[in-house]
């Protein structure tokens, strides 16, 4: 294993922070893998299942079965990790400028990576067009320059991803149970890590409209394939993916151990690491599209009770969730229109009118636009 560390920009006089990458297989001939946990920063359960997954690697490392190269960076957000106020963390967002941690990731553009390779495409070739396009995302990406904290650290995981054929990005959600965001170009290389991990929700988007950290690597090479055309062949997209680890309080040994080893099935099944991957177990949950997920929203105010858990298999016109109002004794009670998993919902237990409080997947898309929060 190697190890190394790059500084980040640093805010102010006398302050400097640096991210941390753990380089498994350096040189090895398979697929690279870049991995990458509590982007964040307060979610923590997705930071444990990265430690377990060093812990794993390295022994796989030892015993000379690392067939591909590894990239694993347990702590991808140090900024957010610092933001600790008034005995809570603020890790989702950046306290200087608000914005999301995970959303509007800058990648270079199609156009400019195709016209920086010119003549040398070739018409029959692609796994070299492939190498000539991640050539020219690192060097474009190398080029940039980072005029702060927040934009260095961003500028930092992208120019670790940037050559890797498989992305995962590990968070959690408030809580929730097991599931994972990916496209639908990815969903098919996906799937064996979703039935080893047993996610009890799979939503697919090709296009969310958040620009997370995952997404921008798969809408990169769909944006290069459709520019291209027939006549310039490319392999095939990014294989990238959103893991959510459960809920914030979701930490354990167990859990965290139990996924790091389905990642490393999964990574086994792939041929990154050498061996035999277990007997593929069934899906827990069909794919679903991630425009045909219901959002529960609260029309009023009040002390909210749950009446239904994480993970359960709802129909439509089951209760959710019920709104107690102390002063006027209503109960105000949210029903699902979706049969499907609710697979998430907050954490807090009062709540103003018009606050989102729960998902329910459907297999019907529609909504349109931006389909993640905040």
């Amino acid at each position: 294993m190697r190890t190394q560390s790059k500084a980040l920009v640093a805010t102010t006089l006398g302050t400097t922070r640096e991210l941390v990458s753990f380089h498994f297989g350096d040189g090895a001939p398979g697929e690279k893998v870049y991995i990458q946990a509590s982007l964040h920063a307060d979610e923590t359960p997705a930071m444990l299942v990265a430690w377990a997954l060093k812990q794993r690697l390295l022994e796989l490392e030892a015993e000379g079965r690392l067939r591909g190269e590894i990239v694993l960076v347990p702590l991808a957000n140090p900024i957010g990790l610092s933001q600790y106020v008034l005995g809570q963390f603020v890790g989702r967002f950046e306290a200087n400028s608000g914005q999301n941690f995970n959303r509007g990731f800058p990648m270079p553009a199609a156009q400019a990576l195709i016209e920086r390779i010119g003549t040398r495409f070739s018409h029959d070739n692609a796994a070299k067009n492939t190498r000539l396009l991640r050539e020219a995302v690192c060097d474009m990406l190398g080029e940039t320059r980072a005029k702060n904290e927040f934009e260095s650290l961003r500028l930092t995981l992208l120019t670790l991803a940037s050559a890797a054929d498989i992305v995962l990005d590990l968070h959690c959600s408030l809580e929730a149970t097991m599931h994972l965001y990916t496209s639908p170009a990815s969903w098919p290389a996906i799937e064996p890590l979703a039935r080893y991990l047993d996610a009890n929700g799979v939503l697919l988007a090709t296009d969310s409209g958040g620009q997370s950290f995952d997404e921008i690597h798969a809408l990169l090479w769909n944006e290069l394939r459709a520019l291209l055309g027939e006549s310039v062949p490319i392999d095939v997209p990014n294989i990238a993916a959103t893991l959510e680890h459960r809920g914030q309080r979701n930490v354990g040994y167990e859990s965290a151990e139990c996924d790091a080893d389905a990642i490393v099935e999964f990574l086994i099944a792939r041929g990154v690491i050498e061996g035999r991957a277990r007997e593929l177990p069934p899906l827990a949950h069909e794919a679903t599209p991630l425009a045909g997920s219901e959002q529960l929203i609260a029309p009023v105010s009040g002390i909210v009770v749950y009446r239904a858990e994480v993970g359960a298999r709802l129909k439509a016109g089951d209760a959710v969730f019920d709104i107690v109002d102390p002063l006027t004794d209503m109960v105000t009670t949210i029903t699902t229109k979706n049969d499907g998993v609710f697979y998430m919902r907050r954490a807090i237990r009062f709540v103003t009118a018009g606050a989102p409080m729960g998902r329910v997947t459907g297999e019907k898309a529609f909504r349109t636009g931006t389909l993640v929060g905040a």
